[in-house]
């Protein structure tokens, strides 16, 4: 069996990290679903899904970094005129922060529940912010 179950989130910052794994334990339990697999993927290309401990400081290192390697002030093509959209492109970042962090994850379901590491949480990243977003959980198995 699978089961595509969206979440819905409301960002309040332009650049926002998110602890998430709690929500998608509720959502799995709820499921019915006891093995199997749980896939968390975002639906949107400006941001990111990315699992690590929920360290306010290790958020603020991945900022940094982020922000670092992806400057918001470099001449971006993402910033002319977007004939296909009919207006400009105005957030090249939140794209390409996005491809370095990823769209998703994945854990193995065992007994109804997650199974991952004691320091590992499910972080949604927000990179063009704020913006209502849905998280798809995917939840596969019997």
């Amino acid at each position: 069996m699978i089961k595509v179950i969206p979440m819905d989130i409301m960002t309040d910052q332009y650049n926002q990290y998110l602890i998430i794994t709690e929500d998608v334990r509720k959502i799995v339990a709820a499921s019915g679903i006891r093995n199997g697999m749980v896939t968390v993927e975002t639906r949107h290309t400006t941001t990111g899904i990315s699992v690590n401990e929920p360290l306010e400081c290790l958020q603020s290192d991945v900022d940094v970094f982020l922000s670092r390697i992806i400057p918001e002030d470099a001449p971006y093509s993402h910033c002319h005129m977007l004939r296909d959209y009919g207006s400009t492109g105005g957030n090249p970042t939140g794209h390409l922060k996005a491809m370095i962090v990823g769209n998703h994850c994945h854990f193995p379901l065992i007994d109804g529940k997650l199974i991952g590491g004691s320091a590992q949480d499910i972080w949604f990243c927000e990179f063009d912010g704020p913006s209502q977003r849905t998280i798809n959980i995917i939840i596969e198995g019997e």
